[in-house]
């Protein structure tokens, strides 16, 4: 029970970080993150339509069919993070948090929002997967597919959605190129953090198992 109350808490506390990481290094410097949050974060842009709502319309479809298909534990801690996320990028929206967004009137430094926004999220991810939840939208259909249809590499359909969502970015923040360019720093960063503790942790649990076998 109590490994279970811990678990939650957790997710609490990572969704809050990554809200607010959205208010302080994404929606400042105005680019797109990856997957389904990349585009809920561009119609923010285009039609000031709060992410925070889109995010949980857009994954509640999906957390249900999870749930009826996939397996109803991991569904249901994901929406979980899904709806707490959604919430406190919500009311971080109606805090002042100027003092803390990282942005640069030049933009000489804004390489940075990214790198850090990417590290920061991609931890978050890791912690989620070890709790037993996954990092919704995109990791749900993942699910779905990897459910019907075992043999699809879905990463390759996940990398042609971050490319998609990159180069749309274009168009988007007016038609200019760092916004792509912040988008694939901000994905590669998350990815990086994300893989590297996975095999870390991987590796780990591989050596113990081996030198208890010995």
């Amino acid at each position: 029970m109590f490994k279970k109350i811990l678990s939650y808490a957790l997710i609490v506390l990572v969704s809050f970080v990554q809200a607010m990481v959205f208010h302080i290094f994404i929606f400042p410097n105005e680019f797109a993150p990856s997957g389904l949050n990349g585009i809920c974060t561009m119609i923010q842009y285009l039609f000031h339509f709060n992410l925070g709502y889109m995010y949980i319309l857009v994954n509640l479809p999906l957390a249900i069919a999870v749930y009826f298909l996939v397996g109803k534990a991991k569904a249901i801690r994901t929406f979980v993070y899904v709806t707490v996320f959604s919430v406190f990028t919500i009311l971080l929206e109606k805090v002042d948090l100027s003092a803390f967004r990282y942005l640069t009137d030049n933009g000489t430094s804004r390489i940075l929002g990214p790198v850090v926004g990417g590290l920061v999220v991609g931890f978050c991810v890791f912690l989620i997967q070890k709790v037993g939840a996954c990092g919704a939208g995109m990791e749900y259909v993942g699910l779905l597919v990897q459910r019907f249809h075992p043999h699809i590499n879905f990463y390759w359909f996940a990398f042609a959605l971050n490319t998609v969502v990159a180069l749309s970015s274009y168009f988007v923040y007016g038609f200019k190129i760092e916004p792509v360019l912040l988008s694939i720093i901000y994905n590669y960063a998350g990815m990086f953090i994300r893989d590297h503790n996975l095999y870390n942790i991987n590796s780990f649990f591989l050596e113990l198992k081996n030198q208890k076998s010995q």
